[in-house]
């Protein structure tokens, strides 16, 4: 992992705030901590058949590992709410998606976006910072807590805390996801930047994050999962294998490392490679370096994945990009350019690669 890594943090060894929380592992009581998230369920579960908590999802791995745990292991009855990043899906995504309500009996809510203030909101943010899909991942975090307060459902459960279990601003580790808007994914809407740009408050319902206030008043507590388990996304795979989750078939991406990660939607992938460039490490240094955490792949391994496969763009998540911003091929790699990191990145046989390859 490069210290070029938005909120890494190293110390005197050289090793990053995410091993050394993995580390931390085998301190923690899970047993202890399993107690906790049924001692919590029980504070929320209802008896009358109405949804005792919302769990934020995709269609993905991870979405159904969580969706088993709460409704299979701990006996809630889970509303199950969800934000379309508006990019074309794969087809294992759509059954994917179809999947986790059929296999485990349970409501969805789906936010769609403006389409058109969407679209102008991603080509703002790209040209600004080179950020895939801003209004998408924020509505991502949004919209399941607005559902939470309408509802009357405080209980709120994610995946894993990215900050803490990748290498972030969060140190220490705690179940409360309330500080999770905080972890760079995307930032609570700047009005005055927006406003600037020719867009009405009254566009952006859905993307105004709850204050402080209204999150007290409602009392919701939303949590990490990734606290009360030791969490692992192969072995969620795995999990979600069982229960009917389907891996890619018939694309092999470029600039990825396995089937089954990120397989819902296809141009939001572009994220991959816009990292790569600005930071240095792409999905397969990001996957990697858990895979050798896990105990999946040796340091060795993943070296030379990283070095094969990282630098990748694959041309039909560039063509899906595309297809949904509108941009042309020419005015794409004019935005993207200006935000290559070329303290680290040069061309190379008409590609982008580290100046100096992962060792």
């Amino acid at each position: 992992m490069p210290d070029t890594r938005p909120g890494i943090v190293f110390d005197k060894d050289g090793v990053c705030s995410a091993c050394r929380h993995y580390e931390n592992r085998k301190n923690t009581d899970w047993k202890a901590r399993w107690k906790e998230l049924e001692i919590l369920c029980d504070k929320y579960r209802r008896y009358d058949g109405s949804n005792d908590c919302i769990i934020a999802v995709s269609s993905g791995k991870d979405s159904h590992y969580q969706t088993y745990i709460m409704k299979e292991k701990l006996n809630m009855n889970p509303l199950l709410v969800s934000a379309n990043t508006l990019f074309s899906w794969t087809d294992e995504g759509r059954k994917n998606f179809n999947n986790i309500i059929e296999a485990f009996g349970c409501d969805i809510i789906t936010l769609s976006l403006n389409p058109k203030m969407a679209r102008m909101m991603t080509r703002t943010i790209v040209e600004d910072t080179l950020h895939v899909a801003y209004p998408m991942d924020l509505a991502i975090y949004v919209f399941p807590l607005r559902v939470a307060i309408n509802y009357n459902i405080p209980l709120i459960v994610y995946g894993e805390n990215i900050s803490y279990e990748y290498g972030g601003f969060q140190e220490k580790e705690t179940y409360s996801a309330k500080e999770q808007i905080y972890n760079d994914v995307a930032k609570p809407l700047d009005f005055e930047f927006w406003k600037k740009r020719g867009v009405e408050k009254k566009d952006l319902n859905q993307l105004i994050y709850p204050t402080t206030e209204e999150i007290n008043k409602a009392k919701l507590e939303p949590i990490y999962l990734s606290y009360f388990t030791q969490w692992d996304s192969y072995k969620n795979y795995l999990n979600a294998k069982e229960h009917g989750f389907t891996e890619l078939k018939h694309w092999n991406r470029k600039g990825h490392l396995d089937n089954f990660t990120q397989i819902d939607t296809i141009g939001y992938l572009i994220d991959c490679w816009f990292k790569f460039l600005k930071f240095g490490e792409g999905q397969v240094t990001d996957i990697a370096s858990r895979m050798i955490r896990y105990g999946y792949l040796t340091r060795d391994e993943a070296i030379k994945l990283v070095n094969e496969k990282d630098w990748q763009l694959d041309e039909k998540v560039l063509d899906d990009y595309l297809d949904f911003t509108g941009y042309s091929k020419k005015e794409f790699f004019s935005i993207v350019n200006k935000f290559i990191n070329k303290n680290i990145i040069e061309k190379k046989h008409d590609t982008w690669r580290l100046k100096n390859p992962c060792r």
